[in-house]
């Protein structure tokens, strides 16, 4: 699936790859004084590349798509429509995600979910649509590409240092 059609996916469910990107910003601005905007929204667009994350997206979205037209089996059409808090399926199906760029993803999912800043706070307290998935597949989003920042800006730092001789 090309970049395009996941960013279309997104986009029809109010979620754009700015809104993602402006929270990787907020992740690793504090730790990289020259992060700009367009490098976080690079990494998002890097990130949303990966085959495997692709079809996280669709598959987390269409299921909220059809626990908004009613069409799943019970007990999961209940579960979902509740939002039920230890379910964790959608956090699971999330943290594929963040694993791509290893622990650091990790932990700043675990962060983005409790915290729930910018856009995953909109979708987690949108009740005309179900987004169960969704506000945590864009939290895997951003966690994993605030960690590919972090490595990167880690790199480069470790790069500098054996060049200064250190």
């Amino acid at each position: 699936m090309p970049l395009d059609m996941a960013e279309q996916w997104l986009n029809r469910r109010g979620v754009t790859l700015d809104s993602i990107a402006d929270i990787v910003y907020q992740l690793q601005a504090p730790y990289n004084a020259s992060l700009t905007m367009e490098a976080c929204l690079d990494s998002v667009r890097t990130v949303i590349r990966k085959r495997e994350v692709q079809y996280t997206l669709i598959t987390g979205i269409a299921l909220d798509e059809l626990a908004e037209q009613k069409r799943l089996p019970e007990p999961l059409q209940s579960i979902m429509e509740a939002d039920e808090s230890l379910y964790g399926v959608d956090e699971t199906l999330a943290m594929g995600i963040t694993n791509v760029y290893g622990m650091i993803g990790l932990t700043s999912f675990g962060y983005l979910d409790k915290a729930k800043i910018g856009v995953i706070r909109e979708l987690n307290d949108n009740r005309e649509q179900v987004h169960v998935f969704l506000d945590d597949i864009v939290a895997g989003l951003a966690a994993a590409a605030s960690a590919r920042i972090a490595h990167r800006n880690r790199d480069a730092r470790s790069y500098d240092a054996e060049d200064d001789g250190l």
